[in-house]
């Protein structure tokens, strides 16, 4: 089982650039397809952007596209979420999730999350 912990998170000004980092513990991320998610006050969760176990295959949310990068370190066992130009709608709780081997075309199903770190984007 691997525990996740997010963080990075605070507040920024519209345009600003923050980076998310979720460290791991207990596996090793090269085995684990990994994914941040968001969830806005009043909202429900939502997909944001998603990491192929192998690290080939990347997939973003339409709405953090060309702002959002993610990215791994695997000798670090961290998985970072990159975030720039940041709009006030970007204003949430992150979450990092994995999934052992997981499909990275699905957005549900991840059984492993951390505990969530908040962004603020003010205008």
């Amino acid at each position: 089982q691997v525990q996740l912990v997010e963080s990075g998170g605070g507040s920024v000004q519209a345009g600003g650039s923050l980076r998310l980092s979720c460290a791991a513990s207990g596996r090793t991320l090269s085995t684990y397809t990994m994914a941040w998610f968001r969830q806005a006050p009043g909202k429900e969760r939502e997909f944001v952007v998603a990491l192929s176990w192998r690290g080939g295959v990347t997939r973003y949310a339409d709405s953090v596209k060309g702002r959002f990068t993610i990215s791994r370190d695997n000798a670090k066992n961290t998985v970072y979420l990159q975030m720039n130009s940041l709009k006030p709608e970007d204003t949430a709780v992150y979450y990092c999730a994995g999934d052992y081997y997981g499909d990275v075309y699905r957005n549900e199903g991840y059984p492993y999350w951390g505990q969530g770190t908040q962004v603020t984007v003010s205008s």
